[in-house]
């Protein structure tokens, strides 16, 4: 059974993956992505990583008789926010790529 040593190529690609991961999860919390609904009368702005920053509610879309829809659009608006967050973070570890081992010729 072999150790692996400090200059071992594979604890090298191991460790450059890490840090690619370490910078793809900073670019995830630094992504702000925008979910809507209701043609835009209730939006979520959140950052990638499901953080949300901020709600807006546009005042005509508020009517005292129906506060059900309202709610219903602020609920589809955080879906859709979430979704464009999972997207947002699929594509940052898309960048990070896969490990390839090297051949031990065996």
């Amino acid at each position: 059974m072999s150790e692996t040593s400090p200059g071992d190529p594979l604890l090298a690609q191991a460790q450059g993956l890490q840090q690619q991961l370490l910078e793809q999860r900073k670019e995830i919390s630094s992504t702000v992505v925008e979910g809507s609904a209701g043609g835009g009368a209730v939006t979520v702005s959140m950052q990638a990583d499901g953080t949300v920053l901020e709600v807006h509610i546009d005042p005509d879309a508020v009517d005292s008789d129906e506060i059900a829809m309202l709610e219903d659009l602020v609920a589809a608006a955080f879906r859709d926010g979430l979704r464009r967050c999972g997207n947002a973070q699929a594509a940052a570890m898309a960048k990070v790529g896969s490990i390839a081992l090297p051949d031990d010729g065996g």
